[in-house]
């Protein structure tokens, strides 16, 4: 597909909702991720735009930069009456819509190049390219690795739910880069992969896939690559997960007895499936806050599928369009028969668990609890929250919101800091 295709897509979009054709534009979303969207709810969304900054005057001319393996992201700045703002899109190369949303209009801007955040010593470390893993599912990663000429400590990096590159690259910004080149600046060597599902979505047999193929298999292989450099110390290597990444850490160390330690950032310890219905209600509770989240049709539909997740009758042969994001049943019964903090309770391993204070998709409340509750009794499990980080370990104020991902931004510089001072101090 060409970027005039991708650009004909959008601005049929554009044309779609501005006709009122909504009904045809969850049409051209793909058959997986339907029921997690309405006409009703991209119409509401529309008209509260124009309720907000007045007719549609003008439609910018949209910019496009790549989202991922297939995937394009095409951002769009609208004119109105009374203000302005962003659209933006996702769509891949059968020219399907992937995501729509709506932003401030700084958004439309194209993304810059990234730039290292103040706290890195591009000096201190140099970078090289590396395999992770055998064929068929070996994929590309990177190491960094700080200016020494002995030994040193060494951690795997573990993204979070869903297809991602090595940086964890989300627009404006790259979350594992900030953390791979911060800790590299403090003496740490740091390897982050793609992920498999981004490297191989087109060829992996959905059926059959679970977390463990998604985040074990891999981490363990990095593991194992680390071990094998003379200039890492293979008795301190430290795996370290964001999100669903933290969230699997601990069977990672359970799979992988030379894990010296977690680093546990945003890690859920609800199940996935009751974590996706909280976020989805969070977010109309902000869209609408007046209103009842339970007459949410996004909220109806997840509700629906969470259900089947938890009915003891789920099994492989369950629709995959009747489940949370039209992902396989065996995926949900891999995950279902998991528990991150009781996992965690049997490793006699050190571990650091971060949490931001204003992170709506991984909570203090409920996710942060589960850890503190579960671990009470080890003294070797540091806990630290940042008041005014967010999921993504970014500052700010008020309530977190998708929109507040958007601006460039860089990994809280605390937390690097925090981590690699803990990982300096910390033996098997």
């Amino acid at each position: 597909m060409t970027e005039r295709d991708v650009v004909a897509t959008a601005e049929a979009v554009m044309a779609l909702m501005a006709a009122d054709g909504f009904a045809d534009v969850v049409d051209m979303v793909p058959s997986s991720l339907r029921e997690l969207v309405s006409a009703e709810s991209l119409r509401d969304s529309w008209q509260e735009l124009t309720a907000t900054h007045g007719s549609v005057v003008q439609i910018g001319t949209p910019s496009t930069e790549p989202a991922g393996a297939d995937h394009t992201l095409v951002r769009i700045g609208v004119t109105c009456e009374r203000g302005a703002c962003a659209v933006l899109m996702v769509v891949d190369a059968a020219r399907r819509l992937h995501g729509l949303q709506f932003a401030p209009p700084e958004a439309a801007e194209p993304s810059q190049p990234w730039e290292a955040p103040p706290y890195v010593d591009s000096a201190a470390f140099t970078e090289h390219e590396v395999t992770v893993g055998e064929t068929p599912w070996a994929t590309p990663g990177t190491l960094s690795l700080p200016q020494s000429s002995s030994p040193g400590p060494a951690v795997v990096l573990l993204p979070g739910s869903g297809p991602s590159d090595r940086d964890v690259t989300m627009g404006r910004n790259k979350i594992f880069r900030d953390l791979a080149w911060g800790l590299a600046s403090h003496g740490i060597a740091v390897l982050r992969f793609d992920k498999v599902t981004y490297v191989h979505r087109d060829t992996l047999d959905r059926r059959t896939f679970t977390a463990f193929d998604e985040y074990v298999r891999p981490a363990v292989a990095a593991v194992h690559l680390l071990r094998e450099h003379p200039l890492v110390d293979g008795d301190r290597i430290f795996v370290l997960g964001h999100s669903q990444g933290g969230m699997m850490a601990p069977r990672v160390a359970a799979a992988e007895p030379s894990v010296a330690g977690l680093v546990v950032l945003a890690g859920a310890t609800e199940p996935m499936h009751r974590s996706l219905l909280r976020q989805v209600r969070y977010l109309a509770t902000v869209h609408k806050p007046a209103a009842d989240p339970e007459a949410d049709p996004t909220v109806q539909t997840i509700t629906r599928q969470v259900a089947l997740i938890d009915d003891p009758d789920l099994s492989p042969s369950t629709p995959d369009h009747l489940l949370p994001l039209g992902v396989p049943a065996q995926y949900w019964l891999d995950l279902r028969g998991y528990d991150p903090v009781a996992a965690a309770a049997q490793l006699d391993l050190p571990m650091l668990i971060m949490q931001g204070g204003r992170d709506y998709q991984v909570t203090v409340t409920e996710d942060l609890l589960g850890w503190q509750s579960g671990l009470a009794d080890r003294d070797d499990v540091t806990i630290r929250v940042y008041p005014a980080d967010d999921h993504l370990f970014f500052s700010g104020s008020g309530p977190s919101t998708p929109a507040g991902y958007e601006p460039a931004q860089h990994v809280d510089e605390a937390v690097v800091s925090d981590i690699a001072r803990w990982i300096s101090g910390t033996t098997r």
